[in-house]
């Protein structure tokens, strides 16, 4: 063992990503160099050969296309563009009821998603030029979508959470349980937010109802019955026992596409755009996940996560000051970095410190996969941030969207505080399961 190799390589692996090296290049790249290192060139070829095979044959990892396919044809066949328009007619009267509506309607999303960047992207086409059209300011219009798009990756079917299950050896469907919550925590924070801004500033956000809205209340929800059925289906059958996260991947693609086929909505080019953006994104993910399993090995040989650990138990860190050390840290790796790269990079060094401190895997990888998302709306790279700048460049630049997400910032700082201070908040339906 040799953690002096695993610290230089890790310094090598920061100086590289810092030189926007491709985070999946830059992993196996100093993997390979680590475990050539160590153990010659033939074992580090031999690692490079069989790990691949072994990460992407996984049956766990093969929900990622099926909840991804789920997905990417519930919004290429439209499934999903009622849901604005239904969280309205519920929430007409309250202030600040458009950006409430379209927080909830983001949610919804979410269920039948995975992906925060295809939640922000799908709501804001629809919320943003209805919101300005309101009287909303086109700063806190766009900084609510790219918020409310972070909830995309907190409330199952999360990609980011089956990937930490597969990294962890942790059980899918407790993290997705407490995903759950913390995702229903993080949109109550912003519609209590959007409150206190209604009441304090009605120049930035209309107090008026939107008018005739409750005249579509039976409309509306007759018109996202496909969702709902969807939802209904994969959430009842997985945190029923009645399949594992795996077949509700694949029993959520087939009932999208079957979903698609009763409205009327499914046709070849539906199924050619969502079969295209399947393979592309589980394509890209796969590969920086062959990455950090070399990684994972090569810090495993190396002893550093062992020396860590020991570091941490013996410098007498208390659970508050760990959790602040960790906050702090993905914070500023979501500056930098996207968060599959950073969830990745991170998980062989963190795992083994959570574990010896026997704090449960199921909160800490809802609390990561929530940090992680915080990265999503912080500058410099904030991708939600851009990608509603090309949805809405003709309403906001990225300035103003910035500026639009900063009371959302503060709003997550606030739901982690809560989630850390309060760990049974996330644990309670895991618990109950």
């Amino acid at each position: 063992m040799s953690p002096e190799t695993g610290f230089w390589a890790i310094g090598l692996l920061m100086v590289l990503l810092l030189l926007r090296v491709p985070v999946a290049l830059a992993l196996t790249a100093v993997s390979f160099g680590g475990i050539a290192w160590l153990l010659g060139f033939e074992p580090a070829l031999g690692i490079v050969a069989n790990t691949p095979y072994s990460f992407v044959a996984s049956w766990t990892m093969s929900a990622v296309p099926m909840f991804l396919l789920m997905g990417f044809v519930a919004f290429h066949a439209q499934l999903t563009t009622e849901l604005f328009d239904a969280a309205k007619a519920l929430l007409h009267r309250l202030p600040g009821a458009l950006a409430i509506s379209s927080i909830f309607a983001c949610s919804g999303f979410a269920a039948v998603c995975g992906s925060s960047l295809a939640t922000a992207a799908s709501m804001g086409r629809i919320a943003i030029p209805e919101m300005i059209r309101a009287g909303y300011a086109p700063s806190l219009a766009a900084g609510s979508i790219a918020a409310g798009g972070t909830i995309g990756a907190l409330i199952p079917p999360s990609i980011l959470m089956i990937v930490y299950g597969v990294f962890s050896e942790t059980s899918i469907t407790q993290v997705f349980l407490g995903g759950i919550g913390m995702g229903l925590m993080t949109a109550v924070s912003y519609a209590l937010l959007v409150l206190v801004i209604a009441w304090l500033r009605p120049d930035v956000i209309p107090r008026r109802p939107v008018e005739g809205a409750a005249l579509s209340v039976r409309a509306a929800f007759g018109r996202i019955w496909p969702v709902l059925l969807l939802i209904a289906i994969v959430f009842g059958g997985l945190f029923s026992g009645l399949f594992t996260a795996t077949e509700a991947g694949a029993v959520g693609a087939a009932g999208a596409i079957l979903c698609a086929a009763l409205v009327g909505h499914l046709n070849l080019e539906v199924m050619r755009q969502a079969l295209l953006e399947t393979l592309m994104t589980s394509a890209s993910l796969f590969i920086i996940g062959v990455g950090a399993a070399m990684f994972t090995r090569f810090l495993g040989l190396t002893g550093l996560s062992s020396v860590i650990s020991s570091f941490v138990t013996d410098a007498g860190l208390g659970y508050f000051q760990l959790m602040f050390v960790v906050v702090v840290v993905y914070i500023l790796l979501g500056m930098v970095m996207e968060p599959f790269g950073a969830l990745l990079v991170t998980l062989p060094i963190l795992l083994p410190i959570f574990e010896a401190q026997q704090i449960s895997l199921v909160w800490f990888g809802v609390v990561v996969v929530k940090l992680l998302e915080i990265g999503m709306i912080t500058p410099p790279v904030g991708l939600n941030v851009f990608v509603i700048r090309n949805v809405a460049h003709k309403y906001v630049s990225v300035v103003q969207i910035f500026a639009g997400v900063l009371p959302f910032l503060a709003a997550d700082i606030v739901v982690v505080a809560l989630a850390v201070a309060f760990p049974g908040l996330v644990m309670l339906l895991p618990n109950l399961f």
